[in-house]
């Protein structure tokens, strides 16, 4: 006897235990499909084939090269040192005794900094060009890196600059508050006629 397929033996009868059986082939399980024979049915080997290459092999590689793109556009280089600077600095507030703070083989006074040559100038650049380069701490060790890295920057004959840049400004201001003057001395000079020809007129 020809046993007639139904919800138990054939999954696809139904479109809740079809979603299912999608279910679990994407896990990896394919006894959905252990009713049929293979051999009478190549066109079953061949779609659990394409399916396997075309979902679980293509979209799982996708999604992780997503995944990866986005990673990249977050964890930059900066942001790592930040966060890792925040723990460190955590680290040393809430969980070091007095005594361990005072460690010299953990905390030394001076830290030395190893950094290339040609990033260091070009960076300093940007930071002048920009405007963000602070000139009102640590003076004599800015001219010591100004002068091992050749950079050509003098911030006092920028104030200098910047002090005449406003003098002139305060005397063009001056200038045309000058020449306002004089025109209203002008105009008054000639209300003042006008109104002698009124009276002389009036008079007559």
């Amino acid at each position: 006897m020809i046993q007639i397929p139904d919800e138990n033996t054939n999954m696809f009868m139904d479109i809740k235990t079809s979603l299912f059986a999608i279910y679990l082939f994407l896990a990896g399980d394919s006894s959905a499909l252990s009713n049929w024979t293979y051999t009478e049915n190549p066109s079953i080997a061949i779609l659990i084939v394409l399916f396997s290459l075309l979902v679980v092999v293509y979209l799982m590689n996708l999604l992780i090269g997503l995944l990866n793109i986005a990673i990249e556009e977050d964890n930059n280089r900066v942001s790592y040192l930040m966060q890792k600077a925040e723990i460190l600095a955590e680290i040393e507030l809430f969980y070091l005794l007095p005594n361990q703070r005072r460690w010299h083989t953990w905390f030394p006074e001076v830290i030395h900094y190893y950094a290339d040559v040609d990033k260091a100038r070009v960076e300093i650049k940007r930071l002048i060009k920009e405007g963000e380069w602070d000139t009102k701490e640590f003076t004599e060790m800015r001219k010591i890196l100004f002068k091992a890295l050749q950079v050509e920057h003098n911030p006092v004959d920028n104030e200098v600059i910047l002090k005449e840049l406003k003098s002139h400004e305060k005397l063009l201001k001056l200038d045309k508050l000058e020449e306002n003057l004089d025109k209203l001395e002008k105009l008054e000079k000639k209300l003042e006629k006008l109104e002698k020809l009124l009276e002389e007129k009036h008079a007559k």
